[in-house]
């Protein structure tokens, strides 16, 4: 098990930009522009920005009473990541939005629902809530990043290693919010019940987005093409019954995002993108440890 605090845990703020390499992006972006996959893809970049903002509040809220300084570090690269994923995840979203997706109306639902939350849960429901989402994003993060085919299925190269990039830093503060949670007090009754409730939630909501959307969209409605889409995405890893399960794991008492270890995975993937020959170097304006 993980443990708070722990001291090899690094979380770097990347100042990287994507905004100019998206501003060709095409409107059917993903692999062989399949329309399933690129409205899963354009509805979760449309709850990131203000999700990762909600995250932010969230654990800032309890900043000041966490004792341990390494936790504190830790806490400190989580809101700068976090802040600059909001950031780009909000261009993206742009582009997309003037290619007819449905994101900017999202990010607006989206961000009055977390304030809603806010109003009428306490801090640290809305910890307990964070923590949870968490393992939903480094759930998918460790899918991006083990599995070609899902890479593969991302399809326009500039969305795939924006998508690349976030996932190795979902992975490289996976554990954060959990570890404030445990700092600070929180219940395991809360924990595990907030996830039971958004496992469901998340899935059922993002789903009507999809449908939503696809509903809006002529491509739909073009024969063959929504079937030939639908039995792609049936076989694709991203709904398989591992990742449910993988979600679950959560709920185990004794549960701690560190129990899946990805250290040899974060440190494969810190080489690829920002090495001495780093795929993404040229889109760093800056870094800060």
């Amino acid at each position: 098990m993980g443990t708070a605090g722990t001291s090899d845990r690094k979380i770097p703020t990347r100042r990287i930009s994507f905004e100019e390499s998206l501003r060709e992006l095409p409107r059917y972006f993903a692999e062989d522009g399949d329309l399933v996959s690129g409205h899963v893809i354009a509805g979760l970049s449309a709850v990131f920005p203000d999700g990762e903002e909600y995250f932010v509040r969230s654990v800032r809220r309890f900043r000041d009473q966490v004792e341990d300084p390494e936790l504190k570090r830790q806490v400190a690269g989580f809101m700068g990541q976090e802040s600059v994923h909001g950031r780009e995840h909000r261009a993206l979203n742009d582009r997309l939005g003037e290619l007819g997706y449905p994101t900017k109306l999202v990010e607006r639902i989206t961000d009055k629902g977390l304030r809603l939350r806010e109003k009428i849960m306490s801090p640290k429901s809305n910890l307990a809530a964070t923590a949870a989402l968490e393992h939903f994003t480094a759930t998918l993060a460790e899918l991006v990043l083990t599995n070609e085919r899902v890479r593969n299925m991302i399809g326009h190269e500039e969305v795939r290693n924006l998508f690349i990039w976030h996932a190795l830093e979902e992975s490289e503060h996976k554990a954060v919010a959990f570890d404030v949670y445990k700092a600070v007090g929180g219940s395991e009754r809360t924990r595990v019940w907030t996830m039971r409730i958004l496992r469901y939630g998340f899935l059922i909501g993002m789903t009507f987005q999809v449908v939503a959307a696809m509903l809006f969209d002529p491509a739909t409605y073009k024969p063959g093409r929504l079937r030939k889409s639908l039995r792609k995405v049936q076989g694709s890893p991203i709904v398989d019954r591992a990742l449910w399960t993988r979600l679950k794991d959560y709920e185990r008492p004794d549960f701690h995002p560190d129990d899946h270890d990805t250290t040899e995975l974060i440190a494969v993937w810190r080489e690829k993108l920002f090495g001495a020959e780093g795929s993404l170097n040229d889109k760093l304006a800056g870094s800060a440890a």
